[in-house]
């Protein structure tokens, strides 16, 4: 185990810290959705809706649902830089929804296809260098 840390007995398997600093906590990590409506009417339409799609993508978000992105996020000011990136490439025509929740939320979600319940997407794993 690296030196320094910690694991808080309190609330087991939630608090991490290291060298006193909370790290990792699931009410501390973010998931940013991005919900659109983009048109597709005319060349031009689609062109801005393709070019939103991969701007999604380049800064790594998810496919969700068809018209459904998420992120997962390290922290609360992680995800406001996300959202900012996102923000300044909208489109111009449409609409679009962009809300956050902690990872304790996104757990409580409940998935299902049909009628039958399936698992929640994979958390992504996290690189840290020391």
């Amino acid at each position: 185990m690296f030196r320094g840390l910690i694991k808080e007995d309190s609330i087991p398997g939630v608090y991490i810290k290291y060298m006193g600093t909370e790290r990792l906590n699931q009410y501390r990590i973010m998931w940013v959705f991005v919900f659109f409506d983009l048109p597709t009417e005319t060349k031009k339409d689609r062109k801005q809706y393709a070019l939103f799609r991969k701007s999604l993508q380049k800064d790594g978000f998810s496919m969700l649902q068809y018209s459904i992105y998420v992120r997962h996020c390290n922290s609360r000011e992680n995800a406001e830089v996300h959202i900012r990136r996102v923000k300044s490439f909208l489109a111009p025509k449409g609409d679009i929804i962009i809300f956050s929740l902690t990872d304790k939320q996104f757990g409580m979600m409940e998935f299902f296809r049909s009628h039958e319940p399936v698992d929640r997407p994979e958390t992504p794993q996290q690189l840290e260098m020391f």
